[in-house]
């Protein structure tokens, strides 16, 4: 009142008003006492619905072992540096981002994947951070900050999704534009006909509509802890809304339907150099790039054993690739301005690039063409049944948007059997791509990469693959998936669904059980002291009922062949 909303909770106030007024305190003590225990059923029911949550932030790792000079030392997780040797012992959890520096590691990544199975990392393979070693101690290599590692950002995520669900609030509001006006009709017209103000009183009793308040925030909880048990943690209630109405999805390609792991095809060199010294130099400047590309032509230059130098003054242009100084040389690898012309050696690298379906990194030196990385990525093997799980599910559109060329892009949507492709577009023309599809329906946008994040912010529901760190994409998305599993989208949908039926089916059969026993009371059937005790067992059967989001519908995933 004091702020000058009038919402549903309104009419408990009248109630208990009603009560005094009439001399009825047996029920309006009743009324204080149902209110009372609904809340602190909710509070219960909400503390069981975010127990999944709850445990990604109290696993989360306070401090780090460094070693040093002298010794091994226990440190401040936020002192911890890219480039500090850490120790990880048996049972602790990781905690940054990392490379395995040990002969190898023994990881249980279930809680950013949900898969139980032990993981084993080889020496210089890449960890992220809130995996748990399930081995014998190991030495770790940072390559991030605390705040810059995988697990910080979950975590960011999951106290988000903790502290609000904003769709339930749309509907108690929803619902009270029309429900508030409603029962006061009832309760004037009951005190009008029958001249009783005690009937008035006890239909404003029945019509407190905890269930509306208490239900929905329950279920959609619920569906918010049951999806980060399977790796998928969402923002907050508006996207897991949003999510079970979503009616078309756009997908990046490359991390997203491929496997986001590419390899160096070959590496072509101008005439003046040598395929080494291309791979060396592009390496050099891609080790401060995020994308997938980037990560696969590092990989490669340390696994031929190229030494790669510190470049200074590197930046990235998201869709085009980085830009730094490396050995006095301006250095540039990504893509490159069709209109320019192509010397010979290059367009024999386009043909070979054309016919292999392999994406082209291309090298500049001083702003001349030097060489040419191409790097391949297969088709995800579960991409094809996460397809058609999401088309069981109520997905009706399916569209590639990509930077990449035409063929490889037409190839991979031909195999997979999407609707449509956009190839070759820029990060502005992932975003043009969304806002038009936005305009026929609620839209997904899929996507793994700094190109991507302003395509996510301006989707319904933007989703970020594989969660490497809190890079611009996983920031900007409202659903992270921390394994790199596109199926295990298909089972969000499947769970948002879920969560949004029940939380709808709590709410509407709340409110029909109250507007029923308003009908008895407004007759005189129902007195206040019992109605406030019928509204009291409404409260426990629509909040139970909510809690039924928490379990595995086995009927809800679609069966397929």
């Amino acid at each position: 009142l004091r702020q000058g909303r009038a919402g549903v909770d309104l009419i408990a106030v009248l109630a208990l008003g009603g009560t005094l007024a009439v001399g009825e305190y047996l029920a309006g003590a009743l009324i204080a006492l149902m209110l009372a225990t609904g809340r602190t059923l909710e509070s219960a029911a909400q503390r069981r619905a975010s127990h999944d949550l709850r445990a990604l932030l109290e696993h989360a790792p306070r401090s780090a072992r460094r070693r040093t000079d002298t010794g091994v030392e226990t440190v401040a997780l936020d002192r911890v540096a890219a480039g500090d040797l850490l120790v990880v012992g048996a049972g602790e959890v990781v905690p940054v981002d990392g490379r395995v520096e040990s002969t190898e590691a023994v990881l249980d990544e279930s809680v950013l994947t949900g898969e139980s199975l032990q993981v084993v990392r080889p020496r210089n393979e890449p960890v992220r951070s809130g995996v748990v070693n399930a081995g014998g101690a190991f030495e770790l290599r940072a390559t991030a900050t605390e705040e810059d590692s995988t697990y910080a950002g979950i975590v960011r995520l999951a106290r988000q999704a903790g502290a609000e669900s904003a769709p339930v609030v749309r509907l108690a509001d929803r619902y009270a534009a029309w429900f508030l006006p409603l029962s006061l009709l009832v309760a004037g017209a009951a005190w009008l006909v029958s001249g009783d103000p005690v009937r008035a009183v006890a239909v404003l009793v029945v019509a407190t509509p905890c269930p509306l308040l208490l239900a929905a925030p329950v279920a959609i909880v619920s569906g918010l802890s049951r999806a980060s048990r399977l790796g998928v943690v969402i923002r907050d209630g508006g996207a897991l809304e949003n999510l079970g109405r979503a009616r078309t999805l756009l997908l990046d390609k490359t991390g997203t339907l491929t496997g986001g792991r590419p390899r160096v095809l070959d590496v072509a060199a101008a005439p003046d150099t040598t395929p080494a010294e291309v791979l060396r130099l592009a390496a050099s400047v891609d080790q401060y790039s995020p994308h997938v590309l980037a990560r696969a032509i590092v990989d490669t230059a340390r696994e031929r054993g190229l030494a790669l130098p510190v470049p200074t003054d590197v930046t990235e242009e998201p869709g085009w690739g980085a830009t730094g100084t490396v050995e006095g040389r301006r250095v540039s690898v990504g893509r490159v301005d069709a209109a320019a012309g192509r010397p010979a050696w290059a367009r024999a690298v386009e043909n070979r690039a054309l016919l292999d379906g392999a994406a082209v990194a291309w090298l500049t030196v001083d702003g001349e063409p030097a060489g040419a990385v191409l790097l391949r990525d297969p088709v995800r093997h579960d991409a094809p049944r996460t397809l058609r799980a999401l088309r069981a599910s109520g997905i009706s559109r399916l569209l590639m948007l990509t930077g990449d060329r035409e063929a490889p892009a037409r190839e991979v949507a031909a195999v997979l059997g999407l609707d449509g492709v956009r190839a070759e577009l820029t990060p502005a023309g992932k975003v043009a791509a969304v806002r038009e599809e936005r305009e026929r329906a609620v839209t997904v946008m899929v996507g793994d990469g700094v190109n991507d994040a302003p395509a996510l912010a301006t989707a319904d529901i933007g989703v970020a693959m594989g969660a490497h760190g809190s890079t611009a994409s996983s920031e900007a998305a409202d659903i992270v998936l921390t394994t790199d599993r596109v199926d295990r989208l298909g089972d969000a949908v499947v769970i948002a669904q879920r969560a949004r039926r029940i939380a709808v089916q709590s709410a509407a059969g709340g409110m029909l059980m109250s507007l029923a026993a308003m009908a008895a009371a407004a007759f005189g059937l129902l007195p206040p002291a019992a109605g406030a005790l019928l509204q009291e067992g409404i409260d426990v059967a629509v909040i139970l009922n909510a809690l039924r989001a928490l379990r595995v519908d086995r009927s809800a995933r679609p069966t397929l062949t």
